[in-house]
């Protein structure tokens, strides 16, 4: 199982944290041992002291593929959930400046966290959709898939020209604006439309 995510999918979030707005889909990889299990608690890493929040729709990867077609690329998922892309801002912004990768800041244990999924019909693959994080009971970030800079079809055959896709892969789509910073005690819940598909508390 492997773990793909699209980095500055949404043109505001791009801009608020000062990056290029990208002409094709920012591709980053997390091991699968960065997925938090089910029922596992989520602890705030020890090397970091600025973990941030990135709130994006998941795709559940259903076939195997390679090469596919921008147009055929919807036989290739059929579940979505939200996740979070949890990040180590204070280590990816020093690896930054130094031209370095970022996995130490993205791609640790237990640092990509999904919630419940939906299973998708074939009529629903054209509904947009909209999903929200909410801190504390207070609503911090607010997406839907139109204001993507590339859509789901889009990024599976992106990656599909260099990697393959395999069944149980799960694509991290892009956050849209709002990321910010969470501490111990801070309870995030990630909902689709009004269904509330996750709710964690940082330990």
């Amino acid at each position: 199982m492997k773990i793909f995510c699209v980095g500055r999918n949404y043109v505001a979030h791009a801009k608020e944290l000062g990056n290029d707005v990208p002409d094709e889909p920012v591709i980053f990889m997390k091991p699968k041992s960065a997925l938090l299990q089910a029922n596992t608690p989520f602890y705030y890493p020890e090397f970091t002291n600025e973990l941030h929040y990135e709130a994006e729709l998941v795709l559940r990867i259903c076939k195997n593929g390679k090469y596919i077609q921008e147009r055929h690329a919807n036989k290739y998922y059929n579940g979505v959930t939200i996740g979070i892309d949890f990040t180590a801002r204070d280590i990816q912004d020093e690896l930054k400046k130094k031209g370095l990768p970022w996995e130490k800041a993205k791609a640790w244990d237990n640092s990509a966290a999904i919630g419940k999924w939906i299973d998708l019909k074939p009529e629903d693959m054209k509904k947009e959709i909209r999903f929200s994080l909410h801190k504390n009971k207070e609503l911090v970030q607010e997406g839907h898939t139109s204001l993507m800079l590339f859509n789901f079809d889009k990024i599976i055959s992106h990656i599909s020209n260099y990697f393959s896709l395999n069944i149980g892969d799960l694509i991290f789509t892009g956050t849209p604006a709002g990321v910010g910073e969470c501490v111990v005690g801070d309870e995030l819940e990630g909902f689709i439309e009004k269904d509330k598909l996750f709710d964690l508390t940082v330990k």
